[in-house]
């Protein structure tokens, strides 16, 4: 009964999360009976068949090699989904060591636990939901109260993960190099605490990058040229008309209505000019078609950048829809029947799943493939539950564009507290947490609209603004109130003593 008790004391005084894990919870129940054996999306093939071999770093493949190793997929779905909930409960207690008040750390776990963006992801066999996870754990260690060497080793390790699971992950060791310079101790500590840091977060990147070099002949997290992956971006911002460029490349320039397709459609579309561009002979494509970004961002450096913040706005908006040019905003929306995408994900009459497989580096045939029988067989729709996830995402079951706005604003101003002068240990818990969920968003958000906009690559918001603003509103609040504190203890040891005996002057 002790325990009966202890937990329902646990309950009582942390409430609040109780319910929103509670409905965190049923969700995730909800999409496992809504798809079987999980959702597929046309890049589920890199990890289950590696296909497109090369195209990015395969670190995912890792945990699903171990979980369909006792399991299908089903089980891997259930095991991100509560990783889904994990992350909810540590962010949940980093904010209450770090000093936000219980009510703010729940909250701040809503966006995580309720968002069906979220749970459609870890719906999906896709290692989105072990990036936001790496982030959570490397950030949680990195915050914790004593930041000893260990756990600054540690913190950078599990952020060097992160890197294998999705390259954008590469970004994540300036936050937190600027977490270390901002969390102080003297520039001796500072410097060891920053090697050690470095350390860490490089040991699994090149474990990888060594991996890939014996497999693959590459000393590479992928393949991928840095040209092709920006052509997409700089292509559709660019004013063509006004572009000085040789003849040669004049070709790379998308007309009116191939711009129109979006970003997603001129990098990938085998009718897009990137894929159909022939380069002259004896000159590389990949060259040229650096040439031509180089050129746009040189000579259109606000064009670029204009579009660049008109896509980091849009998390920022009060509705969200498919007018975005990047990926179809409904690839991340729930259905009520089992998603299918031609040429790579389609489902016969019968349920069966046939996969589309590009097996070599240079392109080649697309081969047919049966999902194996072990992965979890045929598809299933539940329609009743997916057409109730389905209205509720579309029916504002998301976090509200509005709302991130203010919590990415208070985390800003949370950051900035941490250049502030003599500040109490109060204060600084908070803010040196607000500064390192702030940037590490910022950071992974960034770089992610630098390439191209996609509703699944803003999901590391969930995990990092939300937190990094409830940090921030404590941060402002312990500040205002130490403030006034020390305004009040001046303005009263300038007032006379009215105690003191006025004494005349001897005559």
């Amino acid at each position: 009964m002790t325990r009966w008790r202890q937990l329902a004391q646990l309950v009582r005084r942390h409430w609040l999360v109780a319910i929103l894990l509670s409905a965190g919870l049923a969700l995730r129940i909800l999409a496992t009976i809504a798809y079987r054996p999980a959702l597929l999306y046309v890049d589920t093939v890199k990890y289950l068949y590696n296909a497109y071999p090369g195209a990015d770093p395969v670190g995912y493949k890792v945990p699903l090699k171990l979980l369909l190793a006792v399991g299908n997929l089903e089980l891997v779905a259930v095991v991100q989904h509560l990783a889904g909930l994990a992350m909810a409960a540590t962010i949940y207690v980093v904010l209450i060591r770090r000093g936000a008040w219980r009510w703010l750390a729940a909250l701040a776990t809503a966006p995580v636990l309720l968002d069906a963006y979220q749970v459609q992801i870890e719906q999906t066999i896709m290692p989105d939901v072990w990036l936001e996870a790496l982030i959570v754990a490397g950030t949680a260690l990195l915050l914790t109260r004593r930041l000893r060497l260990g756990f600054v080793i540690a913190g950078g390790f599990i952020l060097g993960l992160s890197a294998t699971v999705r390259q954008v992950g590469e970004i994540l060791i300036i936050p937190a190099l600027v977490y270390l310079v901002a969390a102080g101790g003297g520039w001796r500590t500072i410097f060891h605490r920053s090697i050690a840091l470095t350390a860490g977060f490089a040991v699994p990147v090149i474990a990888y990058m060594t991996g890939s070099q014996a497999i693959t002949g590459h000393f590479w997290l992928a393949s991928g040229s840095i040209s092709i992956s920006t052509y997409g971006r700089m292509a559709s911002a660019a004013d063509c008309a006004k572009l000085r460029i040789p003849a040669y490349e004049r070709a790379l320039c998308p007309t009116a209505r191939q711009r129109s397709f979006g970003i997603d459609w001129l990098d990938h579309s085998a009718h897009s000019p990137l894929k159909r561009y022939h380069p002259p002979g004896g000159l590389s494509k990949y060259a040229i078609v650096a040439s031509f970004d180089h050129t746009v961002a040189e000579q259109q450096p606000a064009r670029v950048a204009g579009a660049i913040m008109r896509d980091a706005a849009k998390l920022f908006a009060i509705t969200r829809t498919s007018s975005q040019e990047g990926t179809p905003i409904s690839r991340w929306q729930f259905q009520d029947f089992y998603p299918a995408y031609p040429s790579w994900v389609q489902v016969s009459g019968d349920g069966q799943i046939v996969l589309g497989l590009r097996l070599t580096p240079a392109g080649g045939p697309l081969v047919r493939h049966p999902l194996d029988a072990g992965y979890g067989g045929k598809a299933e729709a539940d329609r009743p539950v997916a057409a109730f996830l389905r209205d509720y995402q579309l029916g504002g079951g998301y976090t509200p564009g509005p709302a991130m706005a203010l919590l990415a604003f208070t985390g800003l101003l949370g950051s900035l507290l941490a250049f502030a002068r003599r500040l109490g240990d109060q204060v600084r818990r908070p803010v040196l947490g607000s500064l390192l969920f702030f940037c590490c968003g910022v950071a992974v958000l960034a770089i992610s609209d630098a390439f191209q906009f996609s509703w699944r690559y803003q999901l590391p918001a969930l995990v990092t603004l939300p937190p990094a603003g409830a940090l921030g509103i404590a941060a402002l609040a312990c500040w205002l109130g130490s403030r006034l504190t020390s305004g009040r203890s001046r303005a009263a040891n300038l007032q006379p003593d009215s105690r003191a005996e006025v004494t005349a002057p001897a005559s």
